[in-house]
């Protein structure tokens, strides 16, 4: 399901999606966990407050988001499937993939374990789930998360398919209700460490595996090419993508987000300028 929100009042709901944005507007399309975390939301008021330059966010998984784009409906999209992103800029729809920000995904389970997963690698852990049939949950609906569930299945050599591995009908909506579901059925499943935070008071399921090279999960903003569509607010962009990814202004809020209420950082800066600076995060 498509969730429309309108920056120019603080996550108020966008009554029409197809409402055009007025001179001085864009549109993005972005990845659905970001917005549900507030880093996307906050971002675009601190631009908008800078700026005058209104963001109107429209929030679905990754696959979605770059379809919209595609379509010439959006004006940049922030997306996080670098395989998927990188096929919508040789196809001609994006002038390039600008690297943003990144955190991790982690892999959750019910504290009593019964794959016996806690603390094994991921490629161990996803092997171990399939061979004991162990309930699994997965998104299911192309978003960047389940591409990126997808690719560590196959790391481990393995093509998820039974009755243990279940695809959430609503997987579209989100992070939050997929992670929510996975908790009602006791099941393992594969989320961003953001979206375990924000929910981690409601939630049973524990982290089980992180910290896995395999389990980061990078961020990108994907202009689209105002050759493919004449009608891309390409000034508003180029000044949107300018200001996200410097150093003292988008990547310095991205650095503090979620510190104050979580007592760490929900995603770390990652644009070329703040990375020549500052070295990556553990």
């Amino acid at each position: 399901m498509r969730r429309f929100l309108h920056l120019a009042l603080f996550l108020a709901p966008l009554a029409l999606a197809a409402a055009e944005p007025a001179k001085g507007c864009l549109v993005l399309a972005a990845t659905i966990g970001p917005i549900d975390a507030g880093v996307v939301p906050a971002l675009a008021q601190a631009f908008q407050k800078e700026t005058g330059i209104q963001v109107h966010i429209i929030g679905m998984g990754t696959g979605a988001a770059l379809d919209l784009a595609r379509r010439g409906e959006a004006d940049l999209a922030m997306v996080h499937a670098p395989a998927l992103e990188e096929k919508f800029v040789k196809d001609g729809f994006g002038t390039e993939r600008v690297p943003l920000m990144y955190n991790d995904f982690v892999i959750l389970g019910p504290a009593a374990d019964p794959a016996g997963i806690r603390r094994a690698s991921t490629a161990q852990a996803l092997k171990a789930i399939a061979a004991k049939g162990a309930p699994f949950l997965s998104r299911g609906d192309r978003s960047g998360t389940h591409v990126a569930e997808l690719e560590l299945w196959a790391k481990a050599g393995l093509h998820p398919a039974g009755a243990w591995y279940r695809v959430f009908e609503r997987g579209s909506q989100g992070n939050k209700p997929t992670l929510l579901e996975a908790d009602r059925l006791q099941a393992y499943t594969v989320i961003d460490r953001a979206t375990w935070l924000t929910l981690k008071g409601q939630l049973s399921l524990q982290v089980l595996v992180e910290g896995d090279e395999a389990l980061l999960n990078h961020i990108s903003l994907v202009p689209v090419d105002p050759k493919r569509f004449p009608t891309v607010r390409a000034a508003e962009v180029a000044a949107f993508v300018a200001w996200l990814t410097d150093p003292g202004k988008g990547q310095r809020l991205i650095a503090s987000f979620g510190r104050e209420r979580f007592g760490q950082s929900l995603f770390f800066p990652e644009s070329r300028a703040w990375v020549a600076r500052t070295p990556r995060q553990p």
